[in-house]
């Protein structure tokens, strides 16, 4: 815990960068117009990969016996690939809406014929 404090005080400028980041993230989503929703889903599915394969370098070079870069390798390595799949999930579901359906044969019309 004492390294974790010691990293937050010698980059305590990135932090800031970060809250704010998020805190500008969520504003910015939340004005976007539903119908762009899709495309940028599309842009966060490979933005999320990319995070992915940054985890799994950060992971393969970090010291076996360096807990914390491995254990934040790991979440990032899980949450990232957790957004990539909802993320496919949720443009799929939303593609599928403006899909045309197939109407079903009316049941008059085949006890007729």
């Amino acid at each position: 815990m004492g390294s974790l404090l010691q990293f937050l005080h010698d980059h305590l400028e990135m932090a800031y960068i970060v809250v704010l980041s998020i805190f500008l993230g969520v504003e910015v989503i939340s004005r976007v117009p539903s119908v762009l929703h899709t495309p940028l889903m599309s842009g966060a599915n490979a933005i999320h990969g990319v995070v992915i394969i940054g985890a799994i370098i950060v992971m393969g070079q970090a010291s076996p016996d360096n807990y914390f870069a491995l254990i934040i390798g790991f979440l990032a390595v899980i949450v990232g690939t957790l957004n990539v799949v909802g993320g496919f999930v949720v443009t799929d579901r939303m593609l599928d809406m403006f899909r045309s359906r197939k109407k079903k044969p009316d049941l008059q019309e085949n006890r007729n014929g």
